[in-house]
């Protein structure tokens, strides 16, 4: 049994697509996942699984939030290993970006790795002085102006990369490797 970190994308627990994180646990209790736990109300649950259980999560957790709740999130997931391999690799962080009190690094984790070719289509001026840079599965982000602002949406790098992506902050990408790391 391996720990895995499953990051849903657009629920929250209040207003638009409202889900408690007690309901989400239990999905994947019913999933099959044991020790299932969620970390802020965003859409982030660490959980132990088999490699066979773990591989049906994304699909099963999404098609149960679609009966119960009525709306579609995509699930995207990594193990513990490959979010220790992430919060390693930061580019950004190599380059000297502070992470320290700034919100504005941030990953887009991917559900399948992009083609080159698609990768090239991604324009690197769309949202300047927003950065990005592709690595394998996840998109690091620089955003100076916050989140909120830039034009690097979900919805355009989805349409560009042909996948499902969602985004954290660098803050909450720590939290949960120190989280999994014990």
């Amino acid at each position: 049994m391996a720990t895995h970190i499953a990051f849903l994308r657009g629920i929250n627990v209040g207003g638009k697509n409202k889900l408690s994180m007690r309901s989400l646990v239990e999905i994947f209790v019913q999933t099959g996942c044991q020790d299932a736990s969620t970390y802020i109300q965003s859409g982030n649950v660490i959980f132990r699984a088999s490699q066979s259980i773990a591989a049906q999560v994304p699909k099963r957790v999404a098609q149960e939030i679609a009966k119960h709740f009525g709306y579609n999130t995509p699930v995207v997931m990594r193990t513990a290993g490959q979010l220790r391999a992430v919060f390693a690799k930061n580019p950004f962080l190599a380059v000297g970006v502070d992470p320290v009190g700034e919100d504005q690094l941030h990953v887009m984790f991917l559900a399948d790795q992009p083609t080159q070719e698609r990768v090239a289509m991604l324009d690197p001026h769309r949202s300047t002085p927003d950065e990005f840079m592709v690595q394998g599965s996840e998109i690091y982000l620089r955003l100076p102006n916050g989140a909120a602002k830039t034009k690097l949406t979900n919805t355009y790098i989805d349409s560009k990369l042909a996948t499902v992506s969602t985004q954290r902050n660098w803050r909450t990408v720590g939290k949960l490797v120190q989280l999994t790391s014990g």
